[in-house]
């Protein structure tokens, strides 16, 4: 199985990704690495379809809509990964970005020769943010290993 890499926490993240979220303040960073042998020309929203399908799952909506209340984008488009709006790009990462009342996310994903990273970043913007989001992290930081060998799996075909 292959070994994910992870960062928790502001300062554990290298200032040129934390650059690249649209967040002026930042209370929750993750970032989780993949080595992969996946094709290298493998584009960072293929990377982030792979990972969250075009559209919500029903885990995805139960857990994005109904326990943080993230506003998404219904059915497919291509302005939109499962519903968080393609905010901006460039060569090697794509960053998508989507709100609640009480709080501001980015997904950042990057992909670079051999590697995949998914980072999470999020804004308190009530203190329920503070309440809900640390709880939902230990769940959250469970998941994301598996999540990017299923990608990678699924970048690779297999």
């Amino acid at each position: 199985m292959a070994t994910v890499d992870s960062a928790v926490g502001v300062h554990n993240i290298p200032g040129s990704l934390r650059a690249l979220s649209s967040l002026s303040h930042i209370d929750y960073v993750d970032v989780f690495t993949l080595r992969t042998d996946a094709d290298a020309g493998t584009t960072p929203e293929r990377w982030a379809r792979a990972m969250f399908g075009d559209v919500p799952s029903i885990a995805e909506q139960l857990i994005w809509r109904g326990l943080l209340g993230l506003r998404l984008s219904r059915g497919w488009s291509p302005e939109t990964v499962a519903g968080w709006k393609i905010a901006e790009r460039g060569e090697d990462w794509i960053r998508l970005e989507t709100a609640s009342w009480f709080l501001t996310g980015n997904l950042l994903v990057q992909a670079t020769e051999g590697r995949v990273s998914l980072g999470t970043f999020l804004r308190y913007d009530r203190r329920l943010g503070h309440c809900v989001w640390p709880v939902l992290s230990a769940v959250h930081r469970r998941l994301t290993p598996g999540l990017l060998r299923d990608a990678a799996s699924n970048v690779r075909g297999v």
